[in-house]
């Protein structure tokens, strides 16, 4: 996928390609662009997985676990990847952000091993993923009340959103656009619309007061926990086997698999 279809400034595919020291199972963008709601200024948010060779694994000069980067391409860009292993060991814990880096439709560059960790995702997902988005949506909302700016009251409902959505579904869906017609209160497209001008910028001044906007996150998260008492969704990931798989046949290809 080049840089036009995943809506990213010209030459950043390119820059990851000759930079980067391991071949890529995938990267994909996350963070406000994921969201929904990017502002003209949003930074460019790449994660992914990559692909230590055997040698860096198992001799006495260790590879890098976690390659990050940072550099300015008319905006900011900030990459983060994560060695196989390390990525699915992740992909184990409750932890959401993973999940939504593996399935993000806005896909940089891909691979048949990126292709079976979708596929795997419907039996990571748990009942414990709704601790990730509550935690989460608790941060950003202590994050708005010290600075009352747009952005992390948008990422408040946006997790809000993303986690209740997960529960009810088992599908990851991190676009608040999408959500917002189904789950939200009704003002939010204009906060997204808002949003688009001001990345640092407050709420616009028909917003709801303080008070309206926190009885909304309390239901939120309230529906959340419900939600979760009551899903069929298990415990613990269900895909274990199927992740040591895909490890041991990447490491010992020293490729991302075909």
């Amino acid at each position: 996928m080049n840089d036009g279809e995943a809506g990213l400034p010209a030459g950043v595919l390119e820059r990851v390609e000759r930079e980067h020291p391991y071949p890529r199972l995938f990267v994909t963008v996350s963070g406000a662009h994921l969201y929904g709601f990017p502002s003209v200024d949003s930074d460019i948010d790449l994660r992914g997985a990559h692909q230590m060779p055997l040698e860096d694994v198992v001799g006495l000069r260790p590879g890098t676990e976690t390659v990050t980067a940072m550099w300015e391409q008319s905006v900011e860009v900030d990459l983060v990847t994560h060695d196989v292993a390390k990525f699915c060991r992740m992909l184990l814990t409750r932890n959401g952000y993973v999940l939504e880096q593996v399935t993000s439709p806005l896909v940089v560059t891909t691979s048949p091993a990126h292709e079976e960790l979708v596929s795997l995702v419907p039996r990571l997902v748990t009942r414990n993923h709704a601790h990730h988005y509550l935690g989460f949506a608790r941060n950003q909302w202590r994050l708005y009340d010290k600075s009352g700016t747009l952005k992390p009251l948008l990422y408040t409902f946006r997790v809000l959103l993303t986690g209740l959505h997960l529960m009810r579904t088992g599908e990851v869906q991190a676009d608040l656009r999408v959500l917002a017609p189904e789950y939200g209160p009704g003002y939010l497209p204009e906060l997204i619309e808002a949003k688009k001008a001001a990345e640092k910028g407050p709420p616009p001044a028909s917003a709801p007061g303080h008070d309206r906007l926190g009885a909304d996150v309390v239901a939120l998260t309230q529906r959340i926990e419900d939600e979760r008492d009551r899903s069929p969704l298990p415990q613990e990931p269900e895909a274990f086997d199927e992740l040591h798989d895909l490890v041991v046949r990447t490491r010992l290809s020293g490729r991302p698999p075909a």
